[in-house]
């Protein structure tokens, strides 16, 4: 798949695909949920922040170095927008990949994330042929952590006082994984 014509990812469950303006009232219903913002840099989104993130998002493609792009997660039972997982290559290292995810509540615990960010990795080290994926979190995020240890990522930092972060400084875990280690074998 050349990564300029992008459509989906496919995934037991989930289709990874461009945002639409259908997944606007999802999409605004997670990112206003304070339990799934929690350990994210945002707390909440407005209807026009949230218009305009989903129509940049819609004509952009995955893979520019310094863009982060949101691959919507659709959950292929319901038809509904169940999450995003992000990925940006690294403007100054564009070998180097950084993933994030979010979902709603709903779909949270089922494997869905596990699921989706296998996918989006699949990708940075097929098409996109990057060498090596990291992920950051908060410490306190347990099952974030136990996620990128789930996929096979190894713990690569431990940043103490590393983000100031609502309203406190929290420290961070940094893990990687590089393709020549990444396993097609992961269990959810």
């Amino acid at each position: 798949m050349n990564p300029r014509s992008f459509i989906s990812l496919d995934t037991p469950r989930l289709t990874l695909r461009r945002f639409q303006n259908s997944d606007l009232a999802s999409f605004m219903a997670y990112r206003n949920d304070l339990e799934v913002a929690r350990y994210q840099s945002w707390e909440s989104i407005t209807h026009a922040e949230a218009t305009k993130f989903i129509s940049q998002q819609s004509r952009t493609r995955p893979g520019i170095p310094g863009k982060w792009f949101q691959f919507a997660a659709e959950f292929k039972a319901d038809g509904e927008l169940a999450g995003d997982c992000a990925l940006l290559v690294i403007k100054t290292t564009p070998r180097v990949g950084e993933i994030g995810y979010t979902f709603a509540r709903a779909y949270q615990h089922s494997g869905l994330a596990a699921e989706a960010t296998r996918a989006v990795i699949d990708f940075a080290f097929g098409p996109l042929e990057l060498n090596r994926v990291i992920a950051t979190t908060d410490c306190r995020n347990a099952p974030s952590v136990a996620l990128m240890e789930r996929l096979g990522m190894k713990l690569a930092g431990h940043f103490i006082h590393n983000a100031w972060f609502k309203g406190e400084w929290c420290d961070e875990y940094q893990y990687a994984v590089l393709r020549e280690d990444w396993p097609r074998h992961c269990v959810s």
